[in-house]
């Protein structure tokens, strides 16, 4: 089992920026992949940036350039910071690891970006 705890959620003016992170514990051995989602209001949970275990990133387009996933595998954090945030930014964030075949997701934070 994986516990994973989300932080540095909160309200933001647009053009602004948030750092989000992620503690994992429990289980942490073999963790493969750590990424961040987001739901928006009305909208399905959607990928935003994932981080592979050899250090390969992927981003949704609507944030490359804009946001950057990190690891820290001492601390068995993963982190998202977020600059030039956009109203359609907003939503719940939430972290995701990948250990073998199973998934495990945090319980969320919520970023609202204001326009």
């Amino acid at each position: 089992q994986v516990e994973l705890v989300e932080s540095g959620g909160g309200w933001v003016q647009a053009g602004g920026s948030l750092r989000l992170s992620c503690a994992a514990s429990g289980s942490i051995f073999g963790i493969a992949y750590k990424g961040w989602y987001r739901q928006g209001p009305g909208k399905q949970r959607e990928l935003v940036a994932g981080l592979f275990s050899g250090g390969h990133t992927n981003y949704a387009d609507s944030v490359k350039g804009r946001f950057t996933i990190s690891g820290d595998n001492v601390k068995n954090t993963v982190a998202l910071q977020m600059n030039s945030l956009k109203p359609e930014d907003t939503g719940v964030y939430y972290c995701h690891v990948a250990r073998g075949s199973m998934n495990y997701w945090g319980k969320g934070t919520l970023v609202t970006v204001s326009s």
